[in-house]
């Protein structure tokens, strides 16, 4: 499996490893209650809310990057840059949680505009895939 690829897989793991604070922050609510666990979820405070919009946003994040993988992937763009730009995006997103969890709110910014730009620069990779190989 290509770097591409396990940065992916990467991602779709941290979407759980995000939510795992979540559930602990509904526990220590009451209790998890999963019979109506959006509702709780929806009321949240402090560190709870941070993690969950932390979880869904590496929900969001995850889609614009399997996507460009993809697209580098299907038009067999690979090279050095598409691999750095998967592995950044994964160290980026792994950053992201950390500074969302412990309230670094422009440095959180940051990071996740970096994440963006390798996302945006995987889908267009075909474009400048003559310089890659």
């Amino acid at each position: 499996m290509s770097i591409p690829f396990w940065c992916v897989f990467i991602s779709a793991l941290l979407i759980y490893v995000a939510r795992i604070p979540v559930a602990k922050a509904m526990k220590e609510q009451g209790g998890y209650d999963n019979h109506l666990p959006r509702q709780q979820q929806a009321q949240l405070t402090g560190f709870g809310a941070r993690a969950l919009a932390a979880h869904q946003n590496c929900i969001e994040a995850f889609v614009l990057f399997a996507v460009g993988v993809l697209m580098a992937h299907t038009t067999q763009t690979a090279g050095w840059l598409i691999d750095s730009l998967a592995i950044i995006f994964v160290i980026t997103r792994i950053i992201y949680l950390l500074c969302y969890w412990t309230d670094l709110a422009w440095q959180r910014s940051l990071v996740w505009f970096i994440g963006l730009v390798c996302s945006l620069l995987l889908m267009i990779s075909p474009t400048f895939r003559s310089i890659l190989l």
